[in-house]
Formats: structure tokens, C-alpha cells, sequence
């Protein structure tokens, strides 16, 4: 009798042991599955902020992410590419200035940026992507993106185009550069508009809010005047950098500006007749069309560098001024070999498939990132090699092209 008492006895221990631990285990799956709702929660908010308020949230949220779920970091890094990304340009070389005529990095290094501009973004947007800008980083070898915001023309910002959505795009560049250590410039590209005196005030309005957001970022540069033209002279455009500078250094005194220079960029040796005094990391514009600009602007250029004043040439191609006709390569190498001898830092025009010669992408493919041979045209492949990139090997390790990720300031 004792004995079957015991033997009940130990049959209701084992239930109870079986059941408890059947409980725990339900409550360690919805424990579980309770802290992937948690994780993917944080990102959709970290993604909604990013698009909202900029990659300051987004840096917060990823922290909060880090400080909480410390197994997941290496799953965000590794999506993000954010944390994962070592030895890129800013993490190597961090915030630049200007020490003499040209860029130094954070180390007080001589540093050359070497970069590509994009078309306007107000009809190219779809080239505002993170895989386009990786593409460029690791097969293409440059360092910097220069992000062209046409002010006048249709659907410029100051001419009818949707100004939040066009900051929307820049903002957007801004985070995928600052993702990807990359340094990236912020350009009021003024053409039609000869004058950047005619739309001073937007100016000053756009680089207040630019600088504001972008005051503690080591990669950021501001283009305050693409191409003054139609005329302009060196007073207007050295008056309006009077007024547009003091704007962007109350929030970042260490910003690099870069000023643009009369005809079209091209008389950088007026601006080193009177140079704008009172502010430090101040430089200025040279711009070429290789087939067109030949050995007359180049000594603008040496004659400035002789001067003492700091030099960037923020666009340029191998093709005649109009962006079309047949690329002279042997001009263009003389000019790089011009500008590297001087440690002056460039970015070729431009970053979109529109069909023309300056294109570094052809007409036909519709490709945004993970480019191979056969996708660039002839200026895109000759910059490559500039570069000392081998042709045949990009494409291979570069992100695909994702088509969700159009970079349209409509999609955000």
C-alpha cells in the first residue's frame, strides 16, 4: 500500500516538473518573440525618424538599439553598414580645413578629395542612393559626393520645384555619405540665375538650416555658388559670400566654403586679387571642360595657387563646355596631372545616365548602383583609371542595384 502511495506520490512530481517546464518554455518563446516585436519596433521608429528629423535621431535610436539589445548591434551593423564600416576617408582622415591652398585632414596631413558630382537632383533623383554611393566608394575609389541642387532652372528650388522635397534629397545624400564615411558637399548650383545676389535670401535661409542640422558632422562641405555668369563680377559674388558665410559659421565655425568664382567658375585668379578676409577654411572655385579649357584657364588656376588661396575645382569634365561633343583626354590628363601636382581636390560632372557626353553613366543603362565596364561611358571609365582603378573588376563586390531604393523625394 505504501509502496503504490509513493509511486502516486512521484507520478504528480513528474507532472508537475513536465508542466512547469512546459510553461517556462512558452514563456521564454514569448519572451523571445515579445523582444523581436520590441528590436523591429525600435527600427521602424528609427527608420519613421530618420526620414522625419534626420540622421540625428537616427544616430539615438541606433544607440538606444546598441545599449538594450547589445546581440542584435551586429545584426543592424550588418544591414545598416553603418557600424561595420571601418577605414573609410572620414573614419582615416576626419573633419578637413584648409592650411595654406589646400585640404588637411584632422591629422594636419595634406588630404586630396577626389569625387563625383551628381546631375541636378531635380531631375536625377533616383541617383540619391546608398548603393550608387558604396558602388562609387569601393569599385570606383572616390571619396566624396558633391550633391548639385539646381536653384533656377524648371523645377529649381527657387523656381517652382518643391523645396521640402528637394531637402528631403539632400538630407538623404547627407545620411547615406555620413554612412558610408564618406565626405559629401552641399551645392546651391546657380546657372541660369547668373547672379547668386537674386536669390540671396533663399540662400541664406538653406544654408541656416543646413549648417544648423549639420554643425557637429566631420564630412560636410557647402558649395554656396556654383557658376556666377552672365557678367557677374568678383564684387557681387565676393558681397554675397559676405553675407552667406557668417550665416553657415555661426553654427560651424570649422565649415569648409566653397565659393564660386565669375564665368562660369572660371576666374579663380580674381578672387585672388581680393579675397574674402575675416573667416578661416574659405576656398575657391575652378571649373573645366576639358575639350574647351585648356591651358588659359590652367594658368588662372597656378596663378591663384601662386597667390596663396586655397583652390577646388568642384566640377569638371573631358568633353567641350556645352557637357556634349568628343571627350579630350589628353587635355583632361593634363589637368589632373595639374591638379594632383598641386594637391588641388576635384569631383568630375556628373553621376546620372542622361545622354550626353559628360554622362559617366550611358543613356541606356538604368542601373544605380553595382555598375560594371559595360555600363559606363567613355568619361566614366577614363575617371576610373584616373583613379587607379582597374575597369574590369568593378561591379564585381559592389551591392546590386535595389529598385526599392530610388532615392525619389516623392517615395520618402
Amino acid at each position: 500500500m505504501k509502496k503504490g502511495i509513493l509511486a502516486i506520490g512521484l507520478m504528480l512530481m513528474m507532472a508537475i516538473v513536465f508542466t512547469g517546464c512546459k510553461n517556462a518554455e512558452e514563456r521564454t518563446e514569448i519572451t523571445v518573440e515579445e523582444t523581436a516585436e520590441n528590436v523591429e519596433q525600435v527600427e521602424d521608429e528609427k527608420n519613421s525618424n530618420q526620414n522625419e528629423n534626420g540622421n540625428q535621431d537616427t544616430l539615438k535610436k541606433k544607440e538606444i538599439l546598441k545599449d538594450t539589445t547589445e546581440p542584435i548591434s551586429d545584426e543592424y551593423d550588418e544591414r545598416s553598414g553603418t557600424e561595420s564600416e571601418k577605414d573609410t576617408p572620414v573614419e582615416v582622415h576626419g573633419k578637413l580645413s584648409v592650411k595654406g591652398t589646400q585640404l588637411v585632414d584632422a591629422n594636419g596631413n595634406a588630404y586630396q578629395i577626389q569625387g563625383a558630382s551628381t546631375h541636378g537632383i531635380n531631375w536625377f533623383p533616383e541617383y540619391i542612393n546608398k548603393e550608387g554611393f558604396q558602388s562609387m566608394r569601393d569599385d570606383w575609389g572616390i571619396n566624396c559626393v558633391r550633391i548639385a541642387m539646381y536653384t533656377a532652372e524648371p523645377e529649381g528650388y527657387c523656381e517652382g520645384g518643391n523645396k521640402e522635397q528637394l531637402k528631403a534629397l539632400i538630407k538623404q545624400g547627407v545620411d547615406y555619405a555620413t554612412e558610408l564615411g564618406m565626405y559629401v558637399i552641399i551645392d546651391w548650383h546657380i546657372l541660369h540665375d547668373l547672379d547668386p545676389n537674386k536669390y540671396k535670401q533663399d540662400a541664406i535661409e538653406f544654408f541656416d538650416e543646413m549648417a544648423k542640422l549639420y554643425a557637429d558632422y566631420d564630412n560636410v562641405l557647402y558649395e554656396i555658388c556654383n557658376e556666377p555668369n552672365g557678367g557677374t563680377s568678383w564684387s557681387q559674388v565676393k558681397d554675397y559670400a559676405n553675407e552667406v558665410i557668417p550665416v553657415i559659421k555661426e553654427h560651424d565655425p570649422d565649415a569648409v566654403i566653397i565659393v564660386g568664382t565669375p564665368t562660369w567658375s572660371q576666374d579663380v585668379d580674381l578672387a585672388a586679387m581680393d579675397p574674402i578676409e575675416g573667416y578661416d577654411n574659405i576656398m575657391y572655385t575652378i571649373h573645366f571642360y576639358a575639350d574647351t579649357h585648356r591651358d588659359d584657364i590652367r594658368q588662372k588656376m597656378e596663378k591663384a595657387l601662386a597667390a596663396g588661396i586655397p583652390v577646388f575645382c568642384t566640377e569638371f569634365g573631358v568633353c567641350n563646355a556645352s557637357g556634349s561633343g568628343a571627350n579630350n583626354f589628353d587635355e583632361g590628363n593634363k589637368w589632373i596631372q595639374a591638379m594632383d601636382d598641386n594637391g588641388v581636390s576635384y569631383c568630375i560632372w556628373n553621376l546620372s545616365n542622361k545622354n550626353e557626353t559628360s554622362s559617366l553613366i550611358k543613356s541606356g543603362c538604368t542601373k544605380k548602383s553595382g555598375w560594371t565596364k559595360d555600363d559606363l561611358s567613355e568619361a566614366g571609365l577614363w575617371y576610373i583609371e584616373v583613379l587607379g582603378k582597374d575597369v574590369n573588376e568593378i561591379g564585381k563586390t559592389s551591392p546590386s542595384d535595389n529598385a526599392n531604393k530610388t532615392g525619389k523625394a516623392s517615395d520618402k
